[in-house]
C-alpha cells in the first residue's frame, strides 16, 4: 500500500483546475479531489468532488474498490488489493481490478477548458454482470483548507441523472451526473478522513466530506458507465473520451512535428504531455486570450520567475511558439519600473514584484522566442518593454535594485527575499543573499547580449548594449575565488563576499552568452558535481557547510529552513547538463545526468518531475508533485546540449 500511495496522479483542464490523488485511493494531501475547480480562472480553485467509492458485487461476492485512511489511520475499506494494473493513458490514470475471473477498469479525465471531471467504470470481461455502487463524495471549500462540517449542510436535489449540490446561498452550484445507472441524492456527512501528508508537513490533518449521491449500475460485459461532475449541466457525455484523446493527440503530434523530436528519447513524451499541463488561460478584459503557467500542482499559482524560466521547454521545444508568444504579452502588460511580476496572489490582489530575476530571464525567453520564429513584428511590439528593463536595472528601480559602478546589480532590501532562493520564516530570510548575486550577474550579462543581438534584428543601434554587455563582464571578473577555484556566490554582501558553494554559478556558464572565463567551466562544473549533484536535482548547499540540511520534512518552519540549505531542485539539472556540455563538449555524457528523472516520471507525481527533493540518500522526491520548471528544463536542456555540442548558438 505505500507504494501505491505514494504515486500521485494529476489531470488538468486548461485553466487552473484539476483533478489529483493517489494510486491507493486514499486522500492523503488537502489537494486530492476528482474536481478541484477553478472558479476564477486560473485562480479560486476550489475542492467541489472528492471522490467515488466503489463496491463491486460479482456472482453474489461483494468486493470494496475504495481505499480510505480515518483518524489515527486506520484504512476501512482496503479496496487497494483488489488492484491488478495501473497506468497512464496518456494523462489519464487508468486503473484494473481483478473480480475473480471479471476484470473492471476504471479512468479519469477533465473536459479542456471546462471545470467538468469524467469517471468511467467498463467491464472488459466477465461470466456475469457486475453490480456496482457508486458513492460520489462532495465538499466545497478552498484547495489550501480543511473540512470540519460541524452542523453545515448542503442543498442536494435530486435531478434527472443525478443531483445538484448548493452549497450554501451564493455558493456556485455544481453537478453530480451519470450517464447509465439510477441517480440517488443522499446527504451524510463522512468524518475525519485522515491526510497523512498532511500530518507529516505539521498541518491539519482531518478532513470531512459529504456522501451527496449514489449511483447503482448493473454492467454486462463490454458495458461501460460514465459519471460527470461539473460546474455546467450541459457539459457532453457523448465523445468526451475522444476528446480528450484528440486533445493529447495533437499535443503529441504537434511536437513530433518540431527538430527537436527526433534526438528526443520515448519517454520524453510524458513531459511534452506533462509541459501542457501548466499552460492555462488568464483571461483579462482587454485579453480574453491571455495565456499563463501554474508554476507547479497542487499548490502553485502563476509565477513570473517559474514562467519565463519554464516558457523555452514547455512552449518553444513542444512546437507551440504561439503560446510563448501570448504568454510574453500577458506577463509584459505588467512590467513595471523594468520589473517582471513574481507572481499574482490566489485572492486577486495586485500583483507582487519582489523578485530582481524575473525580467531579465524574460529577457531570455523572449530573445529565445525570436531566435526560434524569426517573428520581427512581434519584436518591435516587445522591444518598448525590453528597454525599460534595462533601464529599471541601469538606473534603478524597487528595493534599491540597481546597477553598481562595476556594473553588476545589487539587490540589498534586508526585508526581502529576491533570488530564487526565495524562502522566509516569518520575518527570518532564510538566504538573504544581499549584494551582488553571481547568477544576477550572469543574467545581466546575457540580457545585455540578448539586447544587442534584438537591437540588430530591428537594425537598431545595438552599440549601448554592447558596451554595457563589456562593462558587466569587467565587473563579473571580481566573482573568480581562487582559494576556492570557483565562484563567490554573492559579493559585496553585508559580510563581505560569500564563498558558500551553491549552484548558482553554474548560469554563468550555461546561459546564451557565458560570462565566466572559458578557462575556469572545468572547475565550477567539477566542483557542484562533486558536492551538488544528485540524481534528482542539485542541491543548494554543500553537505560539507555545516547549515546543510538533507531532508525537507516536517513542520513549516523546518521545511523552509532547508528549502535552499541543502534540498536538491530538478530544475537545475538544466544549468548544470548545459554547463557540461560547455565544458567537455561531450552530449551523450551531458544528457546522462538528466536521464534519472525519466525514472521519477513514475514515481512521486506519475508522468512529471517534482518540485525538489531530499539533498541526502535516497533523494526522495518532495515539494510539488509536478513543477514546471523542472519539466521545461528537462525538455530545453535536453535540445540545447544537441545545439552547444553542434557548435550552434541557442
Amino acid at each position: 500500500m505505500a507504494s501505491a500511495e505514494r504515486r500521485e496522479w494529476l489531470v488538468t483542464n486548461g485553466i487552473g483546475g484539476f483533478a489529483m490523488g493517489t494510486i491507493a485511493g486514499t486522500l492523503t494531501r488537502r489537494y486530492h479531489g476528482l474536481l478541484i475547480a477553478a472558479l476564477r480562472p486560473p485562480l479560486e480553485r476550489t475542492l467541489l468532488a472528492t471522490k467515488v467509492d466503489e463496491t463491486a458485487t460479482y456472482r453474489g461476492v461483494r468486493t470494496e474498490l475504495a481505499t480510505n485512511r480515518w483518524r489515527n489511520g486506520y484504512v476501512s475499506p482496503a479496496g487497494f488489493v483488489a488492484i491488478e494494473r495501473f497506468a497512464l493513458d496518456g494523462t489519464m490514470p487508468v486503473w484494473h481490478y481483478a473480480l475473480g475471473d471479471a476484470l473492471l477498469e476504471k479512468r479519469i479525465w477533465m473536459e479542456y477548458g471546462k471545470n467538468a471531471v469524467y469517471v468511467r467504470y467498463r467491464l472488459l470481461r466477465g461470466a456475469a454482470p457486475v453490480d456496482l455502487q457508486l458513492r460520489v463524495f462532495a465538499n466545497y471549500r478552498n484547495f489550501h483548507g480543511n473540512t470540519h462540517a460541524g452542523e453545515w449542510t448542503m442543498r442536494v436535489t435530486g435531478i434527472e441523472s443525478g443531483v445538484r449540490v448548493d452549497a450554501f446561498d451564493g455558493a456556485q452550484p455544481y453537478w453530480l451526473l451519470a450517464h447509465r445507472g439510477t441517480a440517488t441524492a443522499e446527504n451524510v456527512w463522512y468524518r475525519d478522513f485522515f491526510l497523512s501528508i498532511e500530518n507529516q508537513r505539521g498541518l491539519d490533518d482531518l478532513d470531512d466530506n459529504l456522501a451527496a449521491a449514489r449511483v447503482d449500475v448493473a454492467l454486462e460485459p463490454g458495458q461501460e458507465t460514465t459519471l460527470l461532475a461539473s460546474t455546467e449541466s450541459d457539459v457532453a457525455f457523448a465523445d468526451a473520451l475522444e476528446r480528450r484523446h484528440a486533445r493529447d493527440g495533437i499535443v503529441i503530434a504537434t511536437w513530433q512535428a518540431t527538430p527537436y523530436a527526433a534526438a528526443d528519447p520515448g519517454w520524453m513524451r510524458h513531459c511534452v504531455l506533462a509541459a501542457d499541463q501548466f499552460v492555462v488561460e488568464r483571461p483579462t478584459v482587454s485579453d480574453p486570450k491571455a495565456m499563463t503557467v501554474i508554476a507547479g500542482y497542487p499548490w502553485f499559482a502563476d509565477w513570473g520567475r517559474d514562467t519565463m524560466i519554464s516558457l523555452p521547454g514547455l512552449a518553444l521545444m513542444t512546437g507551440r511558439p504561439e503560446i510563448a508568444q501570448e504568454i510574453l504579452a500577458s506577463f509584459a502588460a505588467h512590467i513595471d519600473g523594468g520589473m517582471l511580476p513574481n507572481c499574482f496572489p490566489e485572492t486577486g490582489e495586485a500583483p507582487q514584484y519582489n523578485t530582481v530575476d524575473g525580467a531579465l530571464w524574460f529577457v531570455e525567453a523572449l530573445a529565445r522566442y525570436v531566435r526560434a520564429t524569426g517573428d520581427l513584428p512581434a519584436l518591435r511590439t516587445f522591444w518598448p518593454a525590453l528597454q525599460s528593463i534595462i533601464d529599471g536595472y541601469r538606473g534603478g528601480t524597487r528595493y534599491g535594485i540597481h546597477m553598481d559602478a562595476d556594473g553588476l546589480i545589487v539587490a540589498s532590501d534586508p526585508g526581502q527575499q529576491l533570488t530564487w532562493m526565495d524562502a522566509r520564516v516569518g520575518d527570518w530570510i532564510v538566504t538573504p543573499r544581499m549584494g551582488k548575486p553571481v547568477e544576477i550577474a550572469a543574467l545581466w550579462f546575457n540580457a545585455c547580449k540578448r539586447m544587442a543581438e534584438l537591437a540588430d534584428r530591428l537594425k537598431a543601434p545595438a552599440e549601448e548594449y554592447s558596451r554595457l554587455a563589456q562593462t558587466v563582464a569587467a565587473g563579473f571578473a571580481r566573482f573568480w575565488n581562487p582559494a576556492t577555484d570557483c565562484c563567490y556566490d554573492v559579493l559585496d554582501g553585508p559580510q563581505g563576499n560569500d564563498a558558500t558553494l551553491r549552484p548558482n554559478q553554474l548560469f554563468a556558464i550555461a546561459l546564451a552568452y557565458p560570462v565566466l572565463d572559458a578557462a575556469h567551466f572545468r572547475a565550477v562544473v567539477d566542483a557542484c558535481a562533486a558536492q551538488l549533484l544528485t540524481s534528482n536535482g542539485l542541491r543548494t548547499l554543500s553537505p560539507a557547510d555545516p547549515k546543510f540540511i538533507g531532508e525537507y520534512s516536517g513542520p513549516a518552519q523546518h521545511r523552509d529552513a532547508s528549502y535552499h540549505q541543502g534540498t536538491a531542485w530538478p530544475w537545475l539539472l538544466g544549468a548544470f547538463s548545459v554547463a557540461h556540455a560547455r565544458a567537455y563538449g561531450n552530449a551523450a555524457t551531458a544528457r546522462s545526468f538528466l536521464e534519472p528523472l525519466a525514472d521519477q516520471l513514475f514515481d512521486y507525481g506519475l508522468g512529471s518531475v517534482s518540485e525538489i527533493a531530499d539533498g541526502a540518500d535516497p533523494f526522495r522526491p518532495r515539494g510539488a508533485v509536478s513543477q514546471a520548471w523542472s519539466v521545461g528544463e528537462l525538455l530545453r536542456a535536453w535540445h540545447d546540449i544537441g545545439e552547444i555540442c553542434a557548435g550552434r548558438t541557442m
